[in-house]
């Protein structure tokens, strides 16, 4: 059984190619309308896969092109993120068979083709084990700057937060780490090398510059919608980091960033002479950049991507609060209520301290110098 998978996404392409070839499909990707339906013509697949929302050809012309132009009745299952009533229901009067909303997991999407087209006769000892991985609804860049942390990194799960979420693209930043970094990383590439990058830097350049060489690096890829960063300590929660993103997608907002304040219900704990020293410098900050947000050094974010290259083009002027002139840029090239209005400050559910911070107390005194050469070049 021959099946035609058309997306933009190479992310969800190889998952999909994958999983359908275990189970004993004939599968062939195309990575635009245009190739997909030259495929179409000369492959003449049992089933056609295609994504809605693709550039220069959208998913809807290739369903025109198979029932109208080629008038074929070749079963054509929808698996996209646009989830319009409208182009749902266009879809159904154009003759689709299914249509699925992504975020859809890889065995709802196989059980579909099963059903329209019934399944390769492969035996019982060949069958894979149910896959309970997801397609997202788009494709999404994070940055995870990686200075000296080879004790800290939690392999296990990055490695199966990039197995199970097919959508997502982890970029380990190496900051010119002197320890076993770069080993634990390369370790813990493999068997994801598909969607999970290293980025070396040769010496250590600080974290503001880590993480803008590897936003400026994962804009070279095209299918990533969305692009932020997230602590190598994880002491942001990977459920937390996809909760931002489910907001950023289904919202008008260009940059949603996380917000450690206690709150109700939320697991949020902190040593407390830290907790006194961030209070101090958050007020400071919020006096600084004269905008509502209470919690702008949280280092969990993520942005569309014009945002991301406007914002991370130009190097910071400060190693550790680029957080800070991050939304000082905002405001500088956006006027303070448009860019007041772009950014959502959204609580976690849990956010814990991670030991062997590189911040010391003596880093966090020269904090308050560096927020007023903030103050300075900015205003």
């Amino acid at each position: 059984m021959k099946i035609l998978a058309i997306d933009d996404q190479q992310l969800i392409l190889l998952s999909v190619e994958k999983r359908l070839s275990e189970l004993g499909y004939e599968v062939k990707t195309a990575d635009n309308g245009a190739n997909g339906i030259k495929l179409y013509d000369n492959y003449k697949p049992d089933l056609v896969l295609v994504d809605m929302n693709m550039p220069d050809m959208s998913g809807m012309e290739v369903v025109k092109h198979i029932r109208f132009f080629k008038e074929s009745k070749t079963p054509i299952l929808v698996m996209s993120g646009n989830t319009d009533e409208s182009i749902i229901l266009d879809s159904f009067t154009l003759g689709i068979d299914d249509y699925m909303k992504k975020p859809v997991s890889l065995d709802e999407m196989t059980a579909r083709i099963k059903r329209i087209i019934g399944s390769p006769k492969l035996s019982v000892d060949t069958l894979p084990i149910a896959n309970t991985r997801m397609l997202q609804k788009n494709c999404v860049g994070v940055v995870i700057p990686c200075y000296n942390e080879e004790d800290r990194l939690s392999s296990d799960q990055f490695r199966n937060f990039a197995y199970e979420n097919l959508g997502y693209h982890l970029c380990f930043v190496n900051d010119g780490s002197t320890d076993n970094t770069m080993k634990v990383l390369e370790e813990l590439r493999k068997g994801n090398e598909s969607n999970i990058s290293i980025y070396n830097c040769e010496q250590n350049g600080g974290k503001a510059e880590a993480v803008r060489q590897g936003i400026q690096y994962l804009m070279q890829d095209k299918q990533l919608d969305y692009i932020g960063y997230l602590d190598a300590d994880l002491s942001t929660d990977f459920r937390d980091f996809d909760d931002l993103v489910k907001t950023i997608e289904n919202s008008q907002f260009k940059i949603v960033s996380g917000s450690r304040i206690s709150r109700m219900g939320a697991d949020i704990t902190k040593e407390s002479a830290r907790k006194i020293i961030s209070k101090t410098i958050n007020i400071i900050i919020q006096k600084i950049l004269g905008m509502p947000f209470k919690d702008t050094q949280c280092g969990a974010k993520v942005m569309n991507r014009e945002i991301a290259a406007t914002m991370f083009e130009k190097k910071f002027i400060t190693k550790w609060l680029f957080d800070v002139e991050i939304f000082m840029r905002m405001r500088k090239h956006y006027g303070k209520k448009e860019a007041t209005n772009m950014i959502c400050e959204q609580p976690l559910k849990r956010w814990i301290h991670a030991d062997g911070s590189k911040l010391s107390m003596k880093d966090s005194i020269k904090i308050v110098g560096q927020l007023a050469k903030i103050a300075v070049v900015y205003n």
